[in-house]
């Protein structure tokens, strides 16, 4: 009896420590499109080692935020938990910003106050050398239906850039608290865009700035002009109290993950 308990005891012992390993794993690659190399987080769900199946993929900016406390600015996402909590069957490629140039990374278009505008180059580094590179080692699906792209902030700004630039290889996309205010030329370049087909999913809290509610507001208008809403392409959520953070970023991402994927 005692040696069964102590076996018992040694099992619970290594189960806890295996769930409390981490769920992502870390590695660096070249960014020539930046000058720079770049630091990728890679989650994978809890049944691919086990499987052979192939995977839909999401891409997501600031990595710093997304899974370690340690690492994050004020507070995570809580990628990983929430995802094995889901049983989530998808891969997220955490992307991390790039510090003094994030500003830059994340913003299409120069701000007269804030600069930046350097967003074209780090997009090219995700379609033409990040993508390619996870394609080609993890089992993914490849396709627009498959790929996603999320951010908040700056990141849901430049997420919903990159359905604009990249349609054929981003066909899901999170927009979290986007930070439209930091340039006009993002509704016109939505407003000049012909056809838009993408899968949205917009979000937002109404106590974080003054124009934030409205400006997301009048992207989904300008969307909503492109088609019609019998398609049930776009998910928007204003959440009462919701402040600009990433309690509550993390509060409503699975949300946004079961609604696009």
């Amino acid at each position: 009896m005692k040696k069964l308990s102590f076996l018992f005891i040694i099992f619970f012992l290594t189960s806890v420590s295996l769930w409390a390993q981490k769920r992502y794993s870390p590695f660096e690659i070249k960014a020539p499109q930046l000058d720079t190399i770049k630091r990728i987080w890679v989650y994978l769900p809890l049944d691919y080692n086990e499987s052979e199946k192939k995977y839909p993929v999401l891409y997501m900016h600031d990595a710093q935020n997304l899974f370690d406390e340690k690492t994050a600015f004020s507070g995570e996402w809580k990628i990983d938990e929430t995802l094995d909590s889901l049983q989530a069957k998808i891969i997220v490629v955490g992307i991390e910003h790039g510090n003094e140039k994030r500003i830059e990374e994340l913003t299409p278009y120069k701000n007269e106050k804030y600069g930046g505008g350097n967003a074209d180059n780090y997009l090219d580094f995700i379609v033409s050398t990040l993508k390619p590179h996870i394609d080609s080692i993890y089992r993914t699906k490849t396709n627009s239906r498959n790929t996603g792209i999320m951010g908040s902030s700056l990141g849901g700004l430049v997420s919903f850039y990159a359905s604009l630039k990249y349609p054929d290889i981003f066909g899901k996309v999170g927009v979290f608290s986007p930070s439209f205010w930091f340039t006009n030329d993002i509704y016109t370049l939505t407003e000049q865009t012909k056809k838009i087909d993408t899968k949205y999913y917009f979000m937002c809290g109404d106590n974080e700035s003054e124009s934030m509610v409205d400006d997301m507001n009048q992207m989904i208008h300008l969307i909503r002009q492109k088609r019609c809403d019998c398609l049930h392409l776009h998910k928007t959520k204003i959440v009462a109290h919701g402040k600009h953070n990433e309690k509550l970023w993390s509060k409503e991402f699975a949300k946004a993950y079961l609604w696009l994927f």
